[in-house]
Order: C-alpha cells, then sequence, then structure tokens
C-alpha cells in the first residue's frame, strides 16, 4: 500500500470546514433540545451521507480515484463499526434513564470526545506504522480475534455500561440521584453534586474508546493517509446521532448486522497480515524478506467487500424478521381460530 499525499490547502480547508460544520450541529442541538421526528433525522443522516459522498467527489478531483476510493472504503468501514456503537448507546440510555429530550446533546458530547480520543489514536497509528512496519502483524491479528469474539460471542456479554471508571466515580464523587436538564452541575439543599449526566458522558466517551481500538487499526488496513483516516471517521460519526433516532428499535431486528461486521473485520485483518507479509522486514519471518506470495488487495475490491457483507447482513437479518413476524401473526391466528373449529 503506497502513502498518498493529498494538497495542504485541500486538506486545512476541509478541516476548518468540517470544524464549522460540528460547531453549527452542536449549537443547534444545545439551542433546541428536542426529540428529532422520523423525518427530521432521516434529512439530517441523508445531509450527512451526502456531504461525505460530496467530499469523496472532490476528493477524486484533487486527488484522484485512488484516494476517493481509500476514504469511501475507510467512511463505509467507519460508519459500519460505529452502527456497532449504537447498541452500546441504546443500553446506556435506557440503564441510566437519560431524558429523550436531552438525549441529542449526551449524543453529541459523546461524539466530540470520541473525536477527540479518535484523533490522539490516529496520530499514535500513524507513528507506530511509520517507525515499526511489523505492527501489522500486530493490528491483524488483534483485528482476526475481535472478527471472532464479534462471531461467535454471546449477546450482550460487553455491554454493561457500569464500567470501572464509572464505578470509581459512582464511589467518590457525590452524584445526585436525578438529571436536572443537560447540566453536569447542580444544586441540591445548598450543596454541589454532579449530575447523572456526568456518568453518562464518561460511559459514552469511555465505551467510544474501547470501540476505537478496533476501528482504527480496521481502517490503517485501507489508508495509511491519517487525514483520510481523521475524515472518514468525522464524516462516520456526524451522522451517528440522527441515525440513533432514525434507527431506534429497528437496531434490535438487525440480528445479523454483528456477522457482517465481524466479516469485515476478519477481511482487513487478513489484508492487513497479507500486507505486513508482503513488505516484512521482521528477520525470523523469510529471513526478513517479503513474502512474494502474499498478495496485496487493491482499495476497490475492499470498498466491494464492505458494502457486500453489510447489504447481506442487512437483508438477511430484515428477511429473517419478517418471517418471524409472519410466523407469530401465523400462530396467534391459530391459536384464535382453533376453539371455533370444534
Amino acid at each position: 500500500m503506497v502513502q498518498l499525499e493529498l494538497p495542504l490547502a485541500f486538506e486545512v480547508t476541509s478541516l476548518v470546514i468540517l470544524t464549522i460544520i460540528l460547531v453549527a450541529d452542536l449549537a443547534i442541538v444545545y439551542k433546541r433540545p428536542h426529540v428529532p421526528s422520523i423525518r427530521e433525522a432521516t434529512l439530517w443522516v441523508a445531509f450527512y451521507v451526502g456531504l461525505a459522498l460530496i467530499f469523496a467527489l472532490l476528493m477524486l478531483i484533487v486527488g484522484g480515484g485512488e484516494h476517493a476510493g481509500q476514504f469511501l472504503a475507510g467512511w463505509l468501514t467507519e460508519y459500519s463499526l460505529s452502527i456497532d456503537n449504537l447498541f452500546v448507546f441504546v443500553i446506556i440510555m435506557a440503564r441510566f434513564s437519560v431524558p429523550r429530550r436531552y438525549q441529542q446533546e449526551v449524543l453529541m458530547a459523546g461524539i466530540i470526545i470520541a473525536l477527540v480520543l479518535r484523533g490522539i489514536f490516529i496520530l499514535l497509528g500513524a507513528q507506530l506504522i511509520e517507525n515499526f512496519s511489523w505492527i501489522f502483524y500486530i493490528f491483524g491479528g488483534f483485528l482476526l480475534y475481535t472478527a471472532v469474539r464479534q462471531a461467535v460471542g454471546s449477546e450482550g456479554g460487553d455491554d454493561d455500561p457500569e464500567n470501572g471508571l464509572v464505578r470509581y466515580l459512582r464511589r467518590h464523587i457525590r452524584i445526585s440521584p436525578n438529571f436536572d436538564g443537560s447540566k453536569i452541575r447542580t444544586t441540591i439543599d445548598g450543596h454541589r453534586f454532579f449530575t447523572p449526566m456526568l456518568i453518562v458522558l464518561i460511559a459514552i466517551g469511555s465505551t467510544d474508546l474501547i470501540f476505537a481500538l478496533d476501528s482504527i487499526p480496521a481502517i490503517f488496513g485501507i489508508t495509511h493517509s491519517p487525514f483520510i483516516v481523521f475524515t472518514a471517521n468525522v464524516f462516520a460519526l456526524m451522522g451517528l446521532r440522527q441515525l440513533y433516532f432514525l434507527l431506534g428499535g429497528l437496531l434490535e431486528r438487525l440480528e445479523y448486522l454483528k456477522y457482517g461486521i465481524a466479516f469485515i473485520l476478519f477481511f482487513i485483518g487478513v489484508k492487513l497480515v497479507l500486507h505486513a507479509l508482503h513488505n516484512n522486514e521482521v528477520p525470523f519471518i523469510n529471513g526478513g524478506e517479503g513474502v512474494d506470495w502474499a498478495p496485496e488487495i487493491d482499495t476497490w475490491t475492499s470498498l466491494a467487500v464492505i458494502v457486500a457483507s453489510m447489504a447481506v447482513a442487512t437483508v438477511a437479518s430484515l428477511i429473517k424478521n419478517r418471517r418471524d413476524t409472519q410466523r407469530e401473526k401465523s400462530g396467534a391466528s391459530d391459536e384464535f381460530s382453533g376453539p371455533t373449529g370444534e
């Protein structure tokens, strides 16, 4: 995989515009907290998806097809992995009984935290890749392990929002029993307390940190450009808040989604290991020389695999859900009509 560079002016301009969009979105959310309608959520998701596609088109014009392909593959990978985050976000919101009116603010704050954390991870990952080529063996092995765990793991096994950090805070700081709007601090009988909003934000932020351990190595398997990695994460996370309200209960119906995500992680893990073998410098593997038979998987093949995996998982989930619904209706109908047939 060749390290490609985009014009500096394009990168700086893009980051400035994305920052302005994020700040404007943040201002809108905090100025008018509400539960978005399905129509509103759909329009916002369509807006951010359209924005990502326009950005890919601009990247095609400015940097060529390889850059655009890497961005699209990276964005779709991060978007699909971010959908997995939504399952945990739903659990966190329910566990802490966050009022629906303020869930947008919580999600937006969580997204900002996620962008900061992922930005740090991206910088560290880029430095590791630049200085230690063997890191791809570790990234690849970790993704293969994560893929298997994702596919065979029990439902809800790792979904407890009460992680160690949250439990520590509960023991060592004063937390009010109820929310006070979207405030993090409140006053009760003259005493200052933190509200449960602090715990919720920390739970979401720390959860995303765990997800970043999977997603950042995954996207570095598609591109080595820190700029493309970061912008792909920005576009994936920007639409996540609206997607949360748009999908709602649909998330529980996407039963096979975890297998699609697992397959993507497994595929990218294999790609990273093959890339590491192809550019091998580890002395005890093939004498420190590259392995000739290890193929390099190109960007467009990766993009096709990612799209196909998510499409198959989604369609299969919806078909199964439809059949289950029909079976339930048929069973209820038979139960109702049974006694009359006697």
